[in-house]
């Protein structure tokens, strides 16, 4: 029965794909966007990308290689160069992060040892071996805010000993299950640790603290090209997205193939840069990047933002969830942080002959700003800015197994693509320049998790 039942919804999901590029074909030919991108080659992209073959293309797995192949092929296909940088005039952008897997943690306070159920850690450092005075010691409170304090101390580093009360027990719980998995970093030039101990126990007169953990390193791939401009090469005009996700459920049965997560945003790259080579002559160099590991902590952007001056990157256009229409309409799209800059105000200027425009985060209390690879450009002040369609606080497919090519509208993914395409052009002419993101005003970087 499951064999029949999943071959009937294959050639459901196929009639569905050849409906949808009839679809797509007609409304392009009546559009003003007509033939600015190829709807085939879309389809053709995002069916690979989020294709059961990649089985959710997971950090670390064989089937994430197989992912960066299909784009380095397509960036040779298209005719980009790849990024200097990079070893061999390779478009894989490959380097190594660290994993930190915690082994053993023991607390005594006061004496009195602490079961392991009411203690966490997150660190950066193989041992620790802590007594008075080897740590800042804190205490939070009944009434105090938990998760501020901890992000307070995670952004200043340090190691740090935290009492918590039990009445953030399920917050607590929360933290635990998410340090006992391990911590991923692309440095660890930071030495620091926060041990948390849930406990009632306000009067720490004295406390035993040791420690240990395996760190292992793991190679990781962005796949990057390049379109050189040929008036102002140094200034960069840089199209991103993210082409891993989560893999598959821990039984291995089912599959996260992540479509609109984000196998969508990462085919509009890879056609967006068919659109501009194809056009030629844009005057300043454009930028493609697909990053990974976007879902275990963002560390392809990171990486990625080591490698470039990013003075030289006049706007980042991160493209993230566009496979389903947006509360404002079909084809529509908003971006995130359009305060932080004048970014979203000159690209609108592209689209009102088209009656269309790109607005604002819906969703401010979400904090998607920072939420995905464009925040690590922006902590560096370049205007970078994330794009998406999807209606987050309502989407039901959202890092579920049902985020598949079926859960899409792809007549509404088309039509954004090309608008991204229309209202980007100005700064590919080198025709506007954006206002920098006030490196001040943006949320730091976390060193210790």
């Amino acid at each position: 029965m499951m064999n029949i039942f999943n071959t009937q919804m294959k050639t459901a999901n196929n009639f569905r794909l050849k409906a949808l590029v009839a679809a797509i074909a007609i409304t392009s030919s009546f559009s003003s966007f007509a033939e600015l991108i190829s709807s085939k080659q879309v389809i053709k992209d995002i069916t690979y990308l989020a294709g059961d073959n990649l089985k959710g293309r997971a950090s670390f797995s064989p089937e994430i290689e197989k992912a960066a192949d299909y784009i380095a092929k397509r960036f040779a296909d298209i005719g980009l160069k790849p990024l200097a940088s990079n070893e061999n005039s390779s478009f894989l952008q490959s380097f190594t992060v660290h994993q930190i897997k915690p082994q053993a943690l023991a607390v005594s306070l006061n004496e009195n040892n602490i079961s392991s159920e009411n203690l966490a850690i997150a660190s950066t450092m193989k041992k620790l071996s802590w007594q008075q005075g080897n740590a800042q010691t804190h205490v939070i409170a009944k009434d105090d805010d938990m998760r501020a304090t901890l992000s307070k101390l995670n952004q200043s580093g340090g190691q740090h000993l935290v009492i918590i009360n039990t009445a953030h027990a399920k917050l607590f719980k929360g933290y635990q299950g998410y340090f006992k998995r391990g911590l991923t970093k692309l440095s660890l030039e930071h030495r620091g640790a926060i041990v948390m101990v849930l406990s009632d126990e306000a009067n720490i007169e004295k406390y035993n603290v040791s420690a240990s953990a395996e760190i292992t390193q793991q190679s990781l791939t962005n796949v990057v090209g390049v379109l050189p401009g040929v008036e102002s090469p140094e200034e960069v005009v840089l199209y991103s997205s993210h082409y891993d996700h989560l893999g598959t459920t821990p039984d291995g049965k089912q599959i996260y193939n992540g479509a609109d997560d984000d196998a969508s945003g990462t085919t509009a790259v890879l056609n967006l840069a068919q659109y501009y080579q194809e056009k030629g002559r844009n005057k300043r160099t454009l930028m493609f990047s697909a990053f990974t590991a976007e879902e275990i902590g963002g560390f392809g952007s990171k990486y990625f933002s080591q490698q470039l001056n990013p003075d030289d990157v006049i706007a980042m256009i991160n493209i993230e969830m566009i496979g389903k229409p947006s509360k404002f309409g079909a084809g529509t799209v908003w971006m995130t942080g359009m305060e932080r800059s004048n970014l979203g105000a000159l690209l609108n200027e592209k689209l009102v002959a088209l009656n269309t425009e790109i607005y604002q985060d819906p969703y401010p209390e979400q904090g998607l700003f920072y939420r995905s690879d464009n925040a690590t450009l922006a902590r560096l002040g370049v205007p970078a800015h994330s794009f998406s369609s999807t209606q987050l606080d309502k989407d039901q497919h959202y890092h579920q197994v049902s985020d598949n090519i079926a859960s899409l509208d792809l007549t509404s993914m088309h039509k954004v693509i090309e608008s991204l395409a229309t209202a980007t052009q100005s700064l590919v002419d080198g025709e506007v320049t954006p206002t920098r993101v006030d490196k001040e005003k943006v949320r730091a970087q976390g060193k210790i998790y």
